[in-house]
């Protein structure tokens, strides 16, 4: 379903609420019909007749009326939420969905472009609409009753107020194309904005690593400057739209002003009609086209572009591929190179590497370097620029999304704990395990002992995993993968807030369970309890045991030495 059906499907469903705008809008226009009138009667059959208390009474109905709109508006204002959010729940589900749908957000990290379109265009919809249902309907409503009102009062110089106003309409509709196209440009830009800018934040570590600071910050800077023309532009269009607008809403003033007093001169007009038909233009009529001026540029056109736009990518297609299914878990890596850009240095470069079930792998190197980088490679989440990872003999890319999500599990450092059960969270990947196989999942990689201090598998947790440190998260989120039928663990300094000898039964658990386990190391012991390692120093990588690449990498062998030996839990 497209944005665009999406959208108006939601609002057609709150037609009650409709219903109920409706005699509100009926409530409020009221005093818009009867001011000039109730005001002409004043002036004739009170003041200028020299009955001033019965003008003062005229005067109180008028006042009497005013508090009917006011009220009137007020009970649009109160029904107006219960038209308007469901469409925005609807708006944001389909956003939700198009980006899990494109896949477009290759790394294990925010969208910085989808969070632009959920907090800038579906809240410029939110708001659009409700601008529409009270500015616009409020607008439509009191002009037409204005017009009404006018025509009852002084038909002769309503027919002065309609040339100008249809002129400056005319103009203004002239001009909206080129308002809608600005407006575009400026919504597109601001998404770019903050994409370039979350992805030079979010791969901050190896944009330094890479020496790419330069680079980085320039793609922002000429992010932010198109970002700024964009602005002017729309700026310029808006300055004319504003111009039109002000000539069609003073020159019927003025046109009444020059004609009331030879019509009343004359006895074509009462001197109350010419007053009251100034109010409905003061009152009414200008406002109300004011009122169009900046419902057509602030609401009607960012309306518009932001439901094309969520058009554009809430329904994206899936990527392509992700059909083949593997044979077996083994890993295959030939040639494998990646950079964060065309022109950046790769931070993974020609590796070659070979991984079976029963295989523990560390990556080593300093902080920044790509070893995170590498984690994504593998798992599918980001494409390489040359070479190729496979999964039982088949692209990782091209494995259907439900088997690599069965198969490969990947923990980043920050785990993901969610108010609930205990159980809820460890068989949140195995929801068909029983009590026994998650408390033994639980006590397997030392999260045992947690368990029971939160009440067991049925204790709660709370919201943003309220009570808990960071530690005992991380030991959930490796509980509740131990738990599920991953057959390849990557372990991205998943064990980075436990200490050494925490860390080390995590580990031995998940080397012991079977399959195969990466290992992307916070502390330098890790590397001493895996049967392979692998050393990234951002010129090249080395593959080899503990003792070959002491021998063979000047990088390993002054990280070890420089390790203290106290700290080492190697046994």
């Amino acid at each position: 379903m497209s944005v665009v059906r999406l959208y108006w499907g939601s609002l057609g469903r709150q037609w009650r609420g409709g219903l109920v705008l409706l005699g509100c809008s009926v409530l409020e226009s009221v005093p818009a019909f009867l001011s000039g009138r109730l005001v002409a009667l004043a002036v004739d059959r009170g003041f200028a007749a020299g009955a001033p208390l019965t003008g003062v009474l005229w005067l109180l109905v008028f006042a009497l009326v005013a508090v009917l709109g006011a009220l009137g508006s007020r009970l649009v204002w109160r029904q107006l939420g219960m038209v308007i959010e469901p469409i925005r729940d609807a708006l944001v589900t389909a956003v939700v969905g198009g980006v899990l749908r494109n896949g477009a957000t290759s790394r294990n990290a925010p969208d910085a472009s989808g969070v632009a379109r959920i907090t800038q265009h579906v809240e410029v919809i939110r708001d659009a609409t409700a601008g529409l249902l009270v500015q616009a309907r409020g607008m439509l409503v009191t002009t037409v009753a204005a017009l009404a009102g006018l025509f009852t009062v002084a038909g002769g110089l309503a027919w002065l107020v309609a040339i100008p106003v249809l002129t400056a309409l005319t103009l203004f509709a002239c001009l909206l194309p080129a308002l809608a196209a600005r407006q575009r440009a400026v919504a597109i830009a601001d998404e770019r904005t903050a994409e370039v800018a979350g992805g030079v934040l979010v791969g901050m570590r190896d944009v330094v690593a890479c020496g790419a600071e330069q680079t980085a910050g320039m793609a922002v800077f000429e992010a932010v400057d198109d970002q700024a023309r964009a602005a002017v532009r729309m700026a310029q269009a808006t300055a004319m739209r504003t111009l039109v607008i002000a000539v069609g809403g003073f020159s019927p003033l003025v046109l009444v002003l020059l004609n009331a007093p030879g019509m009343v001169a004359a006895g074509e007009l009462t001197a109350g009609a010419a007053l009251g038909s100034l109010v409905y233009l003061a009152t009414t009529m200008q406002p109300a086209l004011q009122g169009l001026a900046s419902t057509a540029s602030t609401v009607v056109l960012r309306l518009l572009v932001a439901v094309r736009r969520l058009s554009e990518v809430a329904g994206e297609p899936p990527a392509p591929g992700g059909d083949a299914e593997p044979v077996g878990a083994s890993i295959s890596v030939r040639g494998l190179t990646f950079g964060w850009g065309e022109h950046a240095e790769p931070v993974v470069r020609g590796l070659d590497l070979d991984l079976v079930p029963g295989d523990h792998l560390a990556v080593v190197g300093p902080s920044g370097i790509g070893k995170s980088t590498l984690a994504g490679l593998l798992t599918g989440q980001l494409e390489p620029q040359d070479g190729q990872v496979r999964l039982g003999g088949v692209p990782v890319r091209s494995v259907r999304a439900a088997t690599v999500h069965r198969m490969v599990a990947l923990i980043p450092q920050e785990a993901y704990v969610f108010a609930g059960t205990v159980r809820e969270n460890l068989a949140l990947l195995a929801p068909e395990a029983t009590d026994e196989r998650l408390y033994e999942a639980a006590c397997a990689v030392g999260a045992g002992d947690l368990v029971d201090a939160l009440g067991g598998l049925y204790g709660e947790i709370g919201h943003g995993a309220e009570g808990l440190s960071a530690g005992q998260a991380q030991l959930l989120g490796l509980a509740r993968v131990y738990a599920s039928r991953a057959e390849v663990i990557i372990l991205d300094e998943a064990t980075a807030h436990l200490d050494p000898a925490a860390e080390a039964h995590a580990e031995r658990a998940f080397a012991a369970r079977g399959g195969i386990l990466v290992v992307i190391a916070h502390r330098l012991s890790s590397a001493l309890r895996a049967n392979r390692l692998l050393v990234m120093d951002g010129d090249h990588t080395l593959l080899g045991t503990h003792e070959g690449l002491i021998a063979s990498s000047a990088r390993y062998a002054a990280m070890m030495a420089a390790w203290k030996p106290a700290r080492v839990q190697a046994s």
